[in-house]
């Protein structure tokens, strides 16, 4: 090894013993005490950068959890295919009464499942939004599917059964409703069992038995609307079967005087593909089946992949987690400058110690460690303290501004971390300014 590497390397190893030295550490917790505001004050900059870092990192995971949470119900693996009503929708009729046709089609639904990697679809209808027991009437979605929409959307059951085959072979009248909709209509009695009345115009109140009533579903505090944007807890589901013979695809409203005759024979499919590998793919060849079905032009339905949401949305995470943290370390930088400029200052008011020190024997790395393990005190404990204030400030903000605020454990290590870099490298340059003062002449400074 050169003489000069050798040299080095023994540097190091007597800075690093210096470090580690348990009455240099005492003497720097003494020295910091002589000067409690001065330390204190100093020690702000860290304070507050490892507390931001955390708080904002902290709101920023907690508000995309949620939006991740909401399309991991739809499912990473289906390709949701929604009924809108047009610009230009095609009209029947004469007079004050007027047919509106759009929206997904059955021979829609046969062409894709010719796809390949399809492994099943699951249909729905929604047939009325009124709901009725006793006295009590609610505003909801009575929705007639099929009895594999519940695993395809992560739908659970909290109590009763769900929808079966014979149900859908029978035309049963009998439905499974969410959880927020039994408490509105039931209050504290069992629903299973009961009867809820949907009102309809166009066959009038028809009489369900519930059968089950399903979990509910949460995020971030408030109900999650995973399904096409939908409250899932304040839906009720029928067979389709019974849709379909109860109530067809023909729905009537009165709007401005004018009656209006909508026909839409299916309001959502939901597209299982086999593999999420072949979730885009498959969405493309969707896309252009229903485009090739629609010679006209008319766009009467909207292709949702949750797939390609979910990914946009952790790319938009992952960024913001850049912006924040990045804003966050500027406090972290200008805490750093601050534990600089006071540590200049102390070496200057501390030169004759400094000299007394060396002519007693004191070598470059004893006086280099002293100032290096004030610095590291004093970043290390303004970590500690900004740890405990960026968790409380984001549990404040869970409590009392009822926003769900996710801390990221990744990130008080990272925070903390990055405090004590911050302290070895502003703290390093006045402590080897401080180790290069000549004895003699420290000595002869007043």
């Amino acid at each position: 090894m050169p003489e000069a590497e050798r040299r080095r390397f023994f540097a190091m190893m007597n800075l690093l013993r210096a470090l580690l030295s348990r009455e240099l550490v005492l003497s720097g917790v003494r020295a910091l005490r002589a000067h409690k505001l001065r330390s204190v004050l100093t020690m702000l900059g860290v304070i507050f950068g490892v507390g931001a870092v955390i708080c904002m990192l902290s709101i920023g995971e907690g508000a995309s959890a949620e939006q991740i949470a909401q399309i991991r119900l739809l499912g990473s693996q289906n390709i949701i295919v929604r009924s809108i009503r047009p610009e230009q929708t095609r009209q029947r009729g004469k007079g004050n009464t007027r047919m509106l046709v759009y929206g997904i089609r059955f021979e829609d639904v046969d062409r894709i499942r010719q796809l390949p990697h399809v492994d099943q679809i699951a249909l729905m209808r929604q047939v009325s939004e009124t709901m009725t027991y006793g006295p009590r009437k609610v505003q909801g979605r009575v929705l007639g599917v099929t009895r594999n929409f519940f695993d395809l959307v992560h739908l659970k059951l909290a109590r009763g059964r769900m929808l079966t085959d014979v149900d859908e072979q029978r035309a049963a009248k009998v439905c499974v409703i969410g959880a927020r909709l039994a408490r509105d209509l039931f209050g504290y009695l069992d629903p299973l069992g009961q009867r809820v009345t949907v009102q309809s115009r166009s066959t009038g109140p028809v009489p369900y038995e519930v059968v089950g009533v399903l979990e509910s579903v949460q995020a971030a505090g408030t109900p999650r609307k995973g399904v096409s944007g939908r409250d899932v807890n304040r839906e009720m589901y029928i067979p389709l079967s019974t849709a379909d013979l109860r109530y067809g695809t023909i729905q009537y409203t009165l709007r401005s005087g004018v009656r209006e005759v909508k026909k839409v024979e299916l309001s959502d499919v939901y597209v299982h593909v086999s593999d999420e590998a072949y979730v885009l793919g498959v969405s493309e060849m969707v896309e252009r089946i229903m485009q090739y079905a629609r010679r006209d032009g008319s766009r009467d339905y909207v292709v949702e992949v949750p797939l390609a949401e979910l990914m946009s949305i952790e790319q938009t995470k992952r960024t913001w987690q850049i912006v924040l943290g990045s804003i966050a370390g500027i406090s972290l930088l200008v805490g750093g400058i601050g534990i600089m400029n006071i540590m200049l200052a102390s070496v200057t008011e501390r030169t004759r110690e400094i000299g007394i020190r060396r002519a007693l024997g004191a070598r470059r790395a004893h006086i280099t460690a002293q100032f290096l393990v004030e610095t590291l005190i004093l970043s290390v404990t303004g970590g500690l303290i900004g740890i405990v204030l960026g968790i409380g400030f984001a549990r404040l903000v869970t409590a009392y501004a009822d926003f769900q605020t996710i801390i990221p454990w990744w990130a008080v290590g990272l925070s903390f971390g990055v405090s004590a870099l911050v302290g070895v490298c502003f703290g390093l340059y006045p402590a080897r300014s401080a180790a290069r003062l000549d004895p003699i002449e420290a000595l002869r400074y007043e």
